[in-house]
């Protein structure tokens, strides 16, 4: 499994035939747009962990170019239904057989409205299985107590969380998120995008390794194999 950082909290991540597309927004991240080009991505699957703008701008036109099936909860995944999408609706504590693997939708604790204000559901983030690795996608989330409930199923080989703060855990909390996941290796996402969540990335990195765990922290585009 091949995971590629697109920017803020989009990710692509490439299985053995298939691609899954996570949150994107590219065109509208001026710090991904002139790196990422959204027409050559092609994905099967879009994860949505919830419907803010920052996670869900090129969903449509992505969508509608690849043909790709959204995956989100019902709300969410309804409302990309009624736009011509094709769409699978999940909701929290839900597990799902996809031709790439398993998914589980499992709590966030943040908000979830459309850009219009309209309801997007509760948001939540997801638990990927394939090819016998297991990766956390926390979404935008405060810690919560929730996560001590994902290594009662699943061994992370990765968790991926936010660490921008303000706006959702920062980095201290994501320390504390890799004790409740029993994960140590953590891909961090939802920083420096703009003003309210630049993170210092060296202090980052050495506070984590302080407590024993790896802080991942990639260029735009770049990738990493779990």
């Amino acid at each position: 499994m091949q995971i590629t950082f697109l920017g803020h909290a989009s990710l692509l991540i490439t299985t053995a035939d298939k691609r899954i597309l996570v949150d994107p927004f590219i065109s509208g991240n001026e710090k991904a747009s002139g790196i990422i080009d959204i027409k050559n991505l092609k994905p099967d699957y879009i994860l949505i962990t919830h419907a803010h703008q920052d996670h869900i701008l090129d969903v449509e036109e992505i969508g509608k170019m690849s043909n790709a099936t959204v995956v989100s909860n019902f709300e969410i995944a309804t409302y990309y239904e009624n736009k011509g999408l094709k769409a699978h609706p999940m909701n929290h504590g839900g597990s799902w057989q996809f031709d790439f693997g398993t998914l589980k939708y499992v709590n966030a604790i943040h908000t979830s409205s459309f850009p219009d204000g309209s309801y997007g559901g509760q948001p939540g983030g997801f638990v990927l299985s394939s090819e016998g690795q297991h990766v956390y996608i926390a979404g935008d989330t405060a810690l919560t107590m929730d996560m001590k409930l994902i290594p009662m199923s699943f061994k992370l080989d990765l968790a991926i969380l936010p660490i921008g703060d303000n706006f959702t855990m920062g980095v201290d909390d994501a320390i504390k998120a890799s004790d409740f996941v029993e994960c140590p290796n953590v891909l961090g996402y939802h920083y420096d995008t703009f003003g309210y969540i630049m993170i210092d990335h060296k202090e980052s990195i050495q506070k984590f390794s302080e407590h024993g765990k790896k802080l991942i922290l990639l260029e735009i585009g770049g990738i990493i194999t779990v």
